[in-house]
């Protein structure tokens, strides 16, 4: 029945187009890109209620002077820009390292017996929702920058630990579990980190 699974993710594209027309614009998309300030104030009304919301008014009035006064940029005016060279670097690095960072291949590894592989493909399910609610409680705690290290080094240490395990998995029957507990510990900390 995998093609009716599959399909079932149209029905929630198609409640979300049936809505859409009836929820409104997002006040800072009416204010800053559309410049319709009434139709701003209104869906404030809208979605915040009645009340007084002075404030988000006046940092998104700030916000629209600030997008004002600056320029955008095309493609190579952006890679010759001195000044935001750095941050280009850093962000082609962490795309490049989560490209090839190995997840595609540990949450598809196909190493263990049959009877084992629905079992990982749930455990993985459950890694994920796992690592996603911690990230975003341990993210303002630690900050990005030792997230993205921390997890990659554990899922190196992990990932060293897998490939002794896979070559042991035929010498010891234990191995398969010990295996797919270290593939749920990789999903994990990439969730958290990467």
């Amino acid at each position: 029945l995998w093609p009716w699974l599959l399909a079932s993710s149209g029905l929630s594209a198609l409640v979300q187009l049936v809505i859409l027309p009836f929820l409104p614009d997002s006040p800072s998309y009416l204010l800053i890109q559309k410049g319709n300030e009434d139709a701003f104030r209104k869906a404030i009304r809208k979605l915040w209620g009645e009340g007084d919301h002075q404030a988000e008014i006046d940092d998104m009035l700030k916000e629209k002077a600030a997008m004002a006064s600056t320029k955008s940029l095309r493609v190579l005016e952006l890679i010759k820009e001195r000044s935001l060279r750095w941050q280009l670097y850093i962000l082609m690095t962490v795309i490049t390292t989560l490209q090839l960072c190995g997840i595609n291949a540990v949450e598809y590894l196909h190493y263990f017996e049959e009877y084992l592989i629905p079992y990982v493909s749930i455990g993985i399910g459950l890694c994920e929702c796992l690592s996603s609610i911690l990230c975003s409680t341990l993210i303002e705690h630690f900050g990005r920058k030792l997230l993205l290290l921390g997890g990659y080094t554990l899922m190196c240490f992990v990932l060293a630990l897998l490939t002794m395990t896979l070559s042991l998995q035929h010498q010891f029957f234990w191995m398969h579990y010990f295996s797919v507990t270290l593939i749920f510990f990789f999903v994990i900390f990439y969730g958290i980190g990467p």
